[in-house]
């Protein structure tokens, strides 16, 4: 999508359709301006109660006479003059981005200024809505014929232009500039979220990434084989891709971009690009959605994509832990004990907790880049969606600041997430009579047991685990990655500058 930002009066624009945000009450400044303009045509059409003033509702009138626009599209803010809730404001823009992919013309115009949200600038106002249509206008159209049963949707919309006052038009075009770096970077992880597991397997995870160097002089890429993972000692990631005719990879994108020698932020993604759960098989209903188990690493992508957008001042290393969990002669036994980089030995209980087999060694090799925190993003448990359903990202840290900083990011971005306990007690659900330990603890607490295991190999640096096992993609007719948490991701990396 197009965004332009433009000052003068919305009432005056010549456009194919104008958006205003109207209360029942009060009418704001635009659409007064407009009401004045078109002798109380828009009072009038108010009056007759044909809009419900409940956020998230809408009205669109094909004509309106005196002004120079096609379309008029009235949004609702509420019964009275006082600003939205973030839950009205999220509303409103669903049902906007929704009455633009329907709109049948090629460019709209949106009186900004008008919508206002309780505590929050007109940057942060910007970001969001821009945001929402980003993501609403996203289609994931590779494998599809443009004819026929399940045709691509038919979008006229090239252009909106955000209309704003002159003293408040850099604000606006900070906001935008955000909104479409961090739209952009979530439709990317959307996109390799979507990949089928026989097209996006950890080789192409590692050739995007380098695609990815080449187009951008801050950024480079290692990619780690299977070869050299062996020398290192990763045989706890090995024995998750052992099963597979796939190698693994271990990628790391490298953004230098911020003081020199100052140390890195690392966010690490576990990829595993389809997950069968090896010998411990996963049903068979729904197993397609596995090819979704790589979300933490497609948000790490959307992420690096989205601060280069941007050219953010920092530095960031992107790193993704990248297998096939598949299951054959040579997979991984259920009870086998393997040893990881840091010399830990860890029996395999269940071949399907897989995630923190990839992602122990990753945040062990992560030491080297002597870094100011990790973070993982993973698709980790089930549990997780037993805990925080589909809304909630959950976070379990060993650095309370750390977890205070992610938790007022995700509020920040609308992203939200929610911070579970650790401790010894949980911990000693691992301990094995064979290993030091075990890579499962049982039913009880699933989501902090697989944290507490990731622990054990990130006590050298501030550490935090985000669970997206909820939040990464949708089931059912909406189907697809939801490419979070991106925009909670890159608020906090906007937060560190």
């Amino acid at each position: 999508m197009e965004f332009v930002v433009k000052s003068g009066a919305a009432e005056k624009q010549k456009t194919a359709c104008l958006i205003l945000g109207v209360h029942k009450k009060t009418l704001p400044p635009s659409a007064t301006a407009l009401d004045s303009l078109t002798e109380g045509y828009l009072a009038d059409i108010l009056k007759r109660g044909d809009l419900d003033f409940k956020p998230g509702h809408s009205l669109m009138l094909l004509h309106s006479r005196h002004a120079p626009v096609e379309r008029l599209l009235l949004l609702a803010m509420g019964e009275n003059d006082k600003p939205l809730t973030e839950a009205g404001f999220n509303k409103l823009t669903v049902n906007l981005a929704s009455q633009l992919k329907s709109l049948n013309a090629r460019e709209a115009s949106i009186a900004i200024e008008d919508i206002n949200v309780e505590g929050k600038s007109l940057h942060w106002i910007t970001r969001q809505l821009v945001e929402a249509i980003e993501y609403a206008f996203y289609q994931f159209s590779q494998f599809k014929n443009d004819t026929g049963k399940g045709a691509l949707s038919k979008i006229s919309l090239k252009k909106v232009t955000l209309l704003a006052d002159r003293k408040n038009a850099e604000e606006v075009k900070a906001g935008l500039a955000q909104g479409q770096a961090i739209g952009n970077g979530r439709n990317v992880a959307r996109t390799l979220g979507n990949l089928p597991g026989n097209i996006c397997h950890p080789t192409y995870l590692a050739d995007e990434a380098k695609a990815l160097a080449k187009q951008h002089a801050k950024l480079t890429t290692k990619v780690l084989n299977e070869k050299q993972m062996s020398d290192l000692g990763m045989s706890s990631l090995l024995s998750v891709s052992a099963g597979s005719e796939q190698e693994a990879r271990l990628i790391c994108m490298e953004f230098k971009n911020g003081k020199r020698g100052a140390k890195p932020l690392v966010l690490l993604g576990k990829g595993i690009t389809f997950d069968t759960g090896g010998i411990s098989l996963k049903p068979g209903a729904a197993m397609d959605e596995m090819k979704f188990d790589m979300c933490g690493a497609a948000s790490v992508f959307g992420v690096m994509n989205a601060i280069i957008e941007l050219d953010l001042p920092i530095n960031v290393i992107g790193m993704v832990a990248a297998a096939e969990n598949m299951p054959s002669g040579k997979a991984t036994r259920p009870g086998d004990i393997v040893t990881s980089m840091s010399g830990k030995t860890i029996e395999i209980l269940n071949t399907d907790a897989e995630g923190r087999l990839v992602l122990c060694d990753a945040l062990t090799y992560a030491e080297r880049y002597k870094p100011e925190a990790v973070i993982d993003i993973a698709t980790l448990t089930g549990a997780c969606i037993v805990a925080l359903g589909h809304h909630t990202t959950g976070l379990l840290s060993n650095n309370e600041p750390l977890a205070e900083e992610l938790i007022s990011a995700s509020k920040e971005a609308m992203d939200r997430a929610w911070q579970l306990p650790m401790g010894e007690e949980y911990t000693r659900q691992l301990d094995s009579n064979f290993a030091d330990m075990a890579n499962i603890g049982g039913p009880a607490a699933g989501t902090i047991t697989a944290a507490c295991f990731l622990a054990k190999f990130a006590a050298a640096y501030p550490w935090a685990h985000l669970d997206i096992a909820g939040t990464a993609w949708q089931s059912g007719k909406e189907k697809g990655a939801t490419g979070r948490p991106v925009p909670m991701l890159v608020q906090y990396l906007l937060n560190k500058i």
